[in-house]
């Protein structure tokens, strides 16, 4: 059975195609479901739908959220075969790339590399990135679906501070591998990350520096909604994350490497799960008038007091 993380989901913006996206992303991965469709009223974009899905034992959640943001290759994510746990794994990985590629863009060809006996970097047809890779199935087992970050451009070079820093910061935390550029790997500098990975509140991710001339950088068509089991814990995500403040708003943050995160109290998932259509509408309201999200004000608002 696949433990499902709760504490740390990813958020993909998309203009008006999210649940279409949503319902060909769970057509192709195993043990993949919509979970819930909600829509929210009267947001900056008009109504925008909110879908809620699962792929292969990790959460999403995507929003028709207006043109406002696009998907880049510093935000992706890393799907591992692993022939130790998956009968079939390479032609479980090829059959998924071939589904990705329709409409797609390859950006590292399905191949034999130094580190795998096959990956493939491929950019769906709605824009977002996917790494595929046969795993080594020896050392400490990964999840299936792991978000990763590419440090680009002026984040350069600093993959290995981000990782220490959200080490430091989150619970239930560590750092994982790291493989660093050797000499003769121009433009990369050597000892720069060409590969590293890190967990925190139980989610792995992976962070990498790349050197190469890319005109893109992190943006908030990919965030991750961190949820907060109290007012304490909101309070002090918030304070060592938030970084732009021009950013803050209806809970979103953006820290000081470019990356975006919503801070979520877990109670406010609940409302918006199992309230009213009218409850449901009150708390939306409520969190469009805020920066940092407060449990107590949305209880209210949800209470209708």
């Amino acid at each position: 059975m696949i433990k499902i993380n709760e504490n740390i989901i990813p958020h993909l913006w998309y203009d008006k195609l999210a649940n279409e996206a949503a319902a060909f992303y769970t057509s192709i991965f195993p043990d993949s479901r919509i979970t819930n469709v909600t829509t929210l009223h009267d947001t900056p974009s008009g109504d925008a739908d909110l879908v809620s899905f699962e792929l292969w034992g990790q959460k999403f959640m995507a929003i028709n959220g207006g043109p406002f943001f696009t998907f880049n290759p510093t935000m992706s994510f890393f799907v591992n075969f692993d022939p130790s746990r998956e009968n079939n794994a390479l032609e479980k990985l090829n059959t998924v790339w071939n589904k990705l590629s329709e409409g797609g863009t390859v950006l590292m060809p399905l191949d034999i590399y130094p580190f795998s006996e096959k990956y493939g970097w491929i950019q769906d047809k709605y824009g977002l990135s996917w790494q595929l890779i046969l795993t080594n199935p020896n050392g400490e087992e990964r999840p299936a679906i792991i978000p990763s970050l590419l440090f680009v451009g002026e984040q350069y070079g600093k993959a290995e501070e981000a990782l220490q820093f959200y080490v430091s910061i989150f619970k239930n935390a560590k750092q994982g591998h790291i493989a660093r550029y050797p000499q003769g790997m121009e433009p990369n500098k050597e000892g720069t990350i060409m590969f590293s990975d890190f967990m925190i509140e139980n989610q792995w991710f992976v962070a990498m520096d790349s050197a190469e001339d890319h005109t893109f950088s992190f943006n908030e068509a990919v965030s991750f909604m961190v949820y907060c089991d109290t007012e304490e814990e909101l309070d002090d995500y918030w304070e060592k994350l938030s970084a732009v403040p021009e950013a803050e708003q209806c809970g979103w943050l953006k820290d000081k490497y470019g990356v975006s995160w919503q801070i979520v109290p877990r109670g406010m998932d609940e409302m918006m799960r199992n309230g009213t259509p009218e409850q449901f509408e009150r708390v939306n309201q409520a969190v469009l008038k805020m920066k940092k999200l407060n449990l107590a004000v949305l209880q209210k608002a949800y209470n209708g007091q």
